[in-house]
């Protein structure tokens, strides 16, 4: 009986142990489960205030946006550079702190360098309750410069057989492209009348190139480029497509582009020059350096014939000698001459905008080109922006292989070249790599029907991509800023 109840004893103690085994091992695992739980709980909450943080963070980005709307949209351009030069803009000289739901947001602003309209805005966002939690945005805003576009337009254009364009093409008028076009070709009409035939109306953009598999150019009134018709997908004419109608782009707004320049040349931010004699000829050069001469003379095909010396009395045959002024090239800088500007040469990592435009009276002033201009390299450090007030003219004697590497534009008058004859009157090639703006009808050649008389057998305009976030100095731009960035730092 004892060694009985020794035993039965010792079971117990048995049944006692497993028992608190498997408590331990229970409450080890509620534990566990508890704390997973709790874990989880947190990491959600956590999850929400960051995606949260986010949300603020964007908030505030759209709060600046809205903001410069209504400081800036539909300022010129000296009251817009006056409004980041004050150093008044919220988030400019110190972080702009507001509150944004259960949150707060914080913007640091970096306002555009002279010349340029890229703002980079750096927005924090964060909520009360998890402020260490933190989401930033950096986003970078622009004014849409018009040298994002190959050709803009102010005037019914005619791209003829021949024509190549590599970017995009707009007109405020009707546009006629017999080309090939790599990019958009855009209108602001939805339908015109082609002043190159009879016939009524055709659509805002449209062709006269046969459709496939015909070849070939019609040259009369196309019904089927017109409406009550459907917009046809011709991929052999419009790689990119077509668009219109859209918006317009201001061409008279551009002279108070204009002003700024001069005053920004006239503050040093650049060079100055007055309007005598018949203006200035330009030479750039690689060396960071400009030759200028004074011009005293020229021929009925604006070629130059003679030249002013820069003290006393007395000209020059050549742009040299007593003729000739050498200055550096302010980086970023603008040359404006208030009168007609010859320019040809070189530039070297240095961006750069040329000027010919009479503001003190009433008579415009002309660029003329007949000569290379070509940058060192395929990159935003060299940019150049030429801006004549009326016309950019290409001159009869100008090379016969013609490559020009800049943005040209002229405010009332039309980047082209003159319907010459006789000698020099038919050229072979030339190349803009670059872009065009032009209040008239652009062209540079010239035919009777279909044949060639005048001008340049082939036209190759090359859109130069730098020019998308590299404008020229200054250049003119839309009025509304526009977001072309947006990372999470």
């Amino acid at each position: 009986m004892q060694t009985k109840a020794i035993f039965l004893r010792g079971k117990k103690g048995s049944i006692l142990a497993y028992v608190l085994v498997i408590m331990a091992t229970c409450m080890i695992l509620l534990t566990s489960i508890i704390l997973f739980v709790v874990s989880q709980v947190r990491y959600s909450i956590q999850q929400h205030d960051r995606e949260q943080a986010l949300q603020i963070s964007e908030g505030g980005i759209h709060f600046y946006k809205w903001y410069l709307a209504h400081q800036l949209d539909g300022r010129t351009a000296s009251q817009v550079q006056a409004f980041w030069s004050s150093g008044t803009a919220l988030g400019q000289s110190s972080a702009y702190v507001a509150n944004y739901g259960n949150g707060q947001y914080s913007l640091t602003v970096v306002p555009p360098v002279s010349g340029s309209t890229i703002v980079n805005i750096t927005s924090v966002g964060y909520t009360l309750s998890h402020p260490e939690l933190t989401r930033a945005i950096k986003v970078r805003l622009r004014r849409p410069s018009w040298s994002e576009n190959a050709v803009v337009a102010n005037d019914v254009m005619r791209f003829g057989e021949g024509t190549e364009v590599f970017g995009k093409v707009h007109s405020n008028s009707g546009i006629r492209f017999d080309g090939l076009a790599h990019n958009t070709v855009s209108s602001s009409l939805n339908q015109f009348d082609d002043p190159d035939h009879v016939g009524g109306n055709e659509f805002g953009v449209h062709t006269h190139v046969n459709a496939p598999p015909a070849t070939g150019i019609n040259l009369t009134h196309r019904a089927a480029e017109a409406l009550p018709n459907a917009v046809a997908n011709r991929l052999d004419v419009f790689e990119a497509g077509r668009s219109f109608p859209v918006s317009t782009f201001d061409f008279s707004g551009v002279l108070g582009d204009l002003s700024l320049m001069k005053s920004e040349a006239q503050a040093g931010n650049g060079k100055y020059f007055d309007n005598s004699n018949l203006g200035r000829r330009i030479i750039l050069k690689a060396n960071g350096t400009y030759d200028i001469c004074k011009v005293n003379a020229v021929d009925a095909r604006h070629g130059i014939t003679e030249y002013r010396r820069n003290v006393g009395g007395g000209t020059c045959g050549t742009c040299s000698g007593l003729c000739l002024s050498n200055y550096p090239i302010v980086d970023n800088g603008v040359i404006f001459v208030e009168h007609n500007v010859w320019v040809e040469g070189n530039i070297d990592t240095k961006k750069l905008s040329i000027v010919a435009a009479n503001l003190v009276s009433g008579e415009q002033r002309n660029v003329y080109i007949g000569r290379d201009i070509r940058y060192a390299h395929s990159n935003c450090s060299e940019v150049l922006g030429i801006i004549g007030q009326n016309n950019i003219e290409i001159y009869r004697e100008s090379n016969n292989f013609l490559h020009i590497d800049a943005a040209l534009m002229a405010q009332s008058g039309r980047v082209g070249r003159e319907n010459y004859a006789g000698g020099s009157a038919i050229r072979d090639t030339i190349t803009v790599n670059g872009a065009i703006a032009t209040n008239l009808r652009y062209g540079f050649a010239w035919t009777a029907g279909a044949v060639h008389t005048s001008g340049y057998l082939n036209r190759n305009l090359y859109y130069d991509n730098n020019l998308l976030y590299c404008p020229p100095p200054y250049f003119p731009t839309g009025k509304n800023y526009l977001i072309d960035l947006w990372e999470e730092l």
